[in-house]
């Protein structure tokens, strides 16, 4: 029988307390993919709010003020071609800050870009008029617009790159996603655009032809400040950063055009979008105007489409997230296609409400899709070390082509034809149908990796699916 008595005692614990729970903090990896979210944000802002601000003016009164000897229809063509000017300059940028970017880094250039793009639209705004200075007046206007193109022409890019190779990093299934914060910054900027040349354009004419034109540029250098600021907090690209120090053979234009097709299909994939932006944003203006309506009613209805994009593009961007890029643009291009005749005749019906509805479903909605997942599906078809590059080329030659010279051919056109909206409304459905035939040639990438350092062809070659 055992004596219980003889056994030692346990020796009583002192209460143990439970720490508490540390509050989770982002990761720094996901606090600079926002930050980076929001300087790609401000940057496409920036861009496309000194661009429509000047489509938007040029439509209203630059003719006028720049090329007061032309006929009025050519004075208008004449200024649309000096925004054609800027769009041709795009492809050099692309090429002169896509290689810096692919051998320095994509930061050094989303600045120097910036810098250079909001410089030129201020100076725009200070320009001498050709009553004051003649001829050097258009070629001065020219040669601003030129220096905006090549600066353009590399800041999508940069920008892009930015987002897209940080989600990769930190979170990298939801490209698309994140990516549409860059694509944000084409309607936000249209909206910005619309609503400050909408208040100056309440001004009596003879004060808006003087000075209240000038405004809208002269603010573009807030914008400016604002995105310089945020830009320089953030962080070089983490895939870029594998991959610096690699030896290169080749410059990235070279390797690029070694093989040409992916830069082909990139331009070809793009050009439905920004066709239908072109033409139902800044020539809109000026063709609705001679329609009849007065330039707040048309103002309003792009600023009402610009913020009905604001909602579809993100959406569509997400979605493609899930289902591949092919589906969500090939629907927009259908779509397109579909309601350009519609669209145009409701801006002909001459009721204010009824445009802004034909603008809200061709811009708004069939254009958003289109565009919002084309930043990472034009990323996804090329390599780290030749991304900036091949993607700037792309992208660029989709604006020179669809968005540069689509409002010159439409003036061309109504200025040969007398009138008539089924010019503009062929020119929608030639740039969907583009679109539509090459984007069902491409294959899904919405799944590829992003840490390749050589141009993927393959990512755009084979069977479609």
């Amino acid at each position: 029988m055992h004596n219980f008595t003889d056994q030692p005692r346990p020796v009583p614990r002192e209460p143990t307390v439970q720490p508490s729970q540390p509050i989770p903090q982002p990761s720094p990896d996901s606090r600079q993919l926002r930050r980076v979210a929001v300087s790609g944000l401000l940057g496409t802002t920036v861009e496309f709010y000194d661009f429509l601000v000047y489509g938007t003016v040029a439509a209203l009164v630059f003719g006028e003020l720049f090329f007061p000897r032309a006929d009025p229809a050519v004075g208008t063509v004449a200024a649309f071609g000096t925004f054609a000017a800027g769009y041709l300059a795009r492809p050099l940028g692309g090429i002169v800050f896509g290689h810096f970017g692919d051998r320095l880094g994509r930061k050094s250039m989303m600045l120097l870009t910036m810098v250079l793009m909001g410089s030129g639209s201020f100076l725009i705004g200070l320009l001498p008029t050709y009553d004051t200075i003649g001829v050097w007046a258009p070629v001065l206007l020219v040669a601003l617009r030129v220096v905006q193109g090549i600066a353009i022409g590399g800041e999508w890019g940069g920008a892009m790159l930015m987002v897209v190779e940080h989600a990769e990093h930190a979170r990298g299934s939801r490209r698309g996603l994140w990516s549409s914060f860059t694509q944000l910054g084409a309607p936000l900027g249209s909206v910005l655009s619309a609503g400050v040349v909408t208040l100056v354009a309440t001004l009596p004419d003879d004060e808006f032809r003087s000075w209240g034109w000038r405004v809208p540029f002269l603010l573009s250098i807030v914008l400016l400040g604002v995105g310089l600021f945020v830009r320089l907090k953030v962080a070089e690209s983490p895939l870029f950063a594998r991959v610096e120090r690699e030896p290169v053979d080749r410059p990235p234009i070279v390797e690029v055009l070694r093989r040409p097709k992916p830069v082909l299909l990139a331009a070809c994939v793009g050009i439905g979008a920004f066709t239908a932006q072109s033409l139902l944003t800044s020539f809109m203006i000026s063709y609705a105007v001679d329609e009849g309506y007065t330039r707040p009613q048309v103002l309003t209805a792009v600023t009402v489409a610009s913020c009905v994009a604001l909602v579809v593009l993100p959406t569509a961007s997400a979605l493609s997230d899930r289902v591949g890029r092919r589906p969500v643009v090939l629907a927009g291009a259908v779509g397109s296609a579909a309601l350009a005749f519609p669209v145009l005749a409701l801006v002909d019906s001459g009721s204010p409400g009824l445009l802004i509805l034909a603008l809200a479903l061709g811009h708004g909605v069939a254009q958003s899709t289109m565009y919002g997942p084309l930043g990472a599906l034009l990323t996804e078809m090329f390599g780290t070390r030749v991304r900036y590059t091949g993607a700037s080329l792309g992208y660029q030659g989709a604006t020179l082509i669809g968005a540069g010279f689509s409002p010159l051919i439409a003036g061309s056109l109504l200025a040969s034809y007398g009138g008539g909206s089924t010019p503009v409304s062929l020119l929608l459905c030639a740039g969907a149908a583009i679109t539509a035939v090459t984007v069902w040639r491409l294959r899904e990438t919405h799944t590829d990796a992003l840490d390749s350092p050589a141009a993927t062809p393959a990512a755009l070659e084979g069977t479609p699916r």
